[in-house]
């Protein structure tokens, strides 16, 4: 189903295409993005924290370690006889400001759902083990965190007498992905999932990320593209000649003098200004101001505004302002460039370590189960100098993960799930076009009860954050389709 804008009519959108929460998905733990509780007393009473008390190894039953995973409960909807609304977190802390705000909230209003949201493991406060050494990390997968739901649904239930209530899951991202594969692995326990901006097909390489990110900066200007990519070839041409360094560190406002020694310091450096642009495509104008997300005014009109601007000097000129754009908009002093930094962090196997707070753990599981590597290896995108190799190297450097058990692993993810051929029903498929991460997601319905909901225009997770009086009129269309399936689902 897909929902255009010319005339607003509701039609069937016959050839589409297609990632964390909730939390950031492309596995960069910038730090920039941070929760502000709201000053209100009754607000943090539906926020509270609670703890629940997990097992480690779901599938070894010689194992009788136990954790206590974090999770949250909103009542205030709650009807006698109501369903369950389930809300899956990903790959960051679980966020209480979504038991605040949120689409779920006003569809729980209508039908009397009891609220809960689950932190995943190995994320935010939810911490199974000791410390975050690869030894420890086969922990966490997401069949574990799939069994986790399940013992957690399944306690509750019986603990609160809701084991006959009809459960519905919720996800965007890669917990969109888990919503629908939890009901596609436990269909006795869950009745129901809407799986937004959901990549349910592991790749190991993802150049289509980058090809949808040429288009979304298109689709605002043809030229902003064209201009992203005159500036990064420019910058590559410059890497190869190390008188250039002095100037290129004063350009991008860098903490220490570039220095690139090996093909890896030169991908870091690239990929680190190019990600500017992919976070801004990937959430462009989503309404995530309730989280507390700061940059939120930055856009694509913004960027590609700044790209237009001849006054700055060149393209190459206009992409380092774009770069002091984001240091400026997130109070970052100066731009660590350094392959051997950013190493350091990622192998720091502490809970207060750099890359704790979702980086380390995310970009293990991309090694260990899905890829989703944004490479530079299409021609058809805008960005120079992070080809595959870049990507895969990372798995070695931080967990002496080889290519090869790489490919296996994302085989074998694919072979579990069933990728795009997902055989269950009462899932439904929201996606934007603007989002990247559309290309690995489910665009075209599969079946009548496994509909799909593609929003032209919109972003990552679009349909999951609260309503406001200027979302597309499409927007507006596809939540009320949402909750029309749902309604209809949970009679049957």
């Amino acid at each position: 189903m897909a929902f255009q804008t010319s005339g607003f009519p509701v039609c069937k959108f016959i050839a589409c295409f297609l990632l964390a929460l909730l939390a950031a998905a492309d596995g960069r733990d910038k730090g920039f993005r941070r929760f502000s509780p709201v000053e209100d007393t009754k607000q943090k009473a539906v926020a509270q924290e609670q703890w629940f008390t997990q097992k480690l190894d779901h599938f070894n039953g010689a194992d009788s370690r136990e954790w206590k995973q974090r999770y949250f409960v909103n009542e205030a909807f709650y009807r006698p006889g109501g369903p369950v609304f389930l809300m899956i977190g990903g790959e960051g802390p679980a966020n209480p400001a979504w038991m605040q705000s949120g689409t779920w909230l006003t569809y729980a209003e209508k039908l009397g759902a009891l609220c809960l949201m689950l932190e995943h493991r190995f994320y935010g406060a939810s911490h199974p083990t000791d410390d975050l050494s690869t030894a420890n990390l086969r922990f966490l997968s997401s069949r574990q965190a799939l069994a986790d739901l399940a013992h957690f649904r399944t306690v509750t239930a019986a603990a609160r007498g809701l084991t006959n209530r009809k459960w519905v899951a919720f996800g965007g991202s890669y917990p969109g992905s888990l919503a629908a594969w939890f009901r596609l692995k436990y269909p006795h326990l869950v009745h129901a999932s809407v799986s937004t901006s959901a990549p349910v097909h592991a790749t190991v390489n993802f150049p289509e990320y980058l090809e949808v990110v040429w288009r979304s900066l298109a689709s605002e200007n043809a030229e902003c593209p064209l201009l992203v990519k005159e500036a990064s070839d420019t910058l590559l041409q410059r890497l190869n000649d190390p008188t250039t360094y002095g100037n290129i560190t004063k350009d991008f406002n860098l903490c220490s003098k570039l220095q690139i020694q090996t093909e890896m310091d030169a991908a870091y450096f690239l990929e680190t200004l190019a990600g500017s642009f992919m976070d801004v495509v990937q959430y462009n104008e989503d309404n995530r101001g309730f989280e507390g997300v700061t940059g939120t005014n930055i856009t694509i009109k913004v960027l590609c505004g700044v790209m237009a601007d001849a006054s700055l000097g060149e393209p190459y000129a206009r992409y380092a302002a774009v770069a002091r754009l984001m240091m400026d908009t997130f109070s970052v002093k100066c731009l660590d460039a350094s392959y051997s930094t950013y190493l350091r962090d990622m192998t720091n196997t502490s809970w207060v370590g750099p890359a704790a707070g979702g980086g380390r753990q995310w970009v293990y599981q991309t090694c260990t189960e899905f890829g989703f590597y944004q490479s530079t290896d299409s021609p058809n995108q805008p960005f120079t100098g992070f080809p595959l190799e870049y990507h895969v190297k990372q798995c070695a450097d931080f967990y002496n993960i080889s290519a090869e058990q790489l490919a296996e692993a994302v085989a074998q993810t694919n072979e579990y799930y069933g990728a795009y051929d997902i055989r269950s029903s009462r899932i439904v498929f929201p996606n934007g076009s603007i989002d990247p991460w559309h290309a690995l997601g489910i665009t075209q319905d599969i079946a009548p009860a496994l509909p799909a909901v593609f929003i032209k225009g919109t972003a990552h997770c679009a349909n999951m954050y609260p309503a406001r009086s200027e979302d597309l009129p499409q927007l507006a269309l596809a939540r009320e389709h949402i909750f029309s399936l749902l309604h209809q689902w949970l009679k049957q």
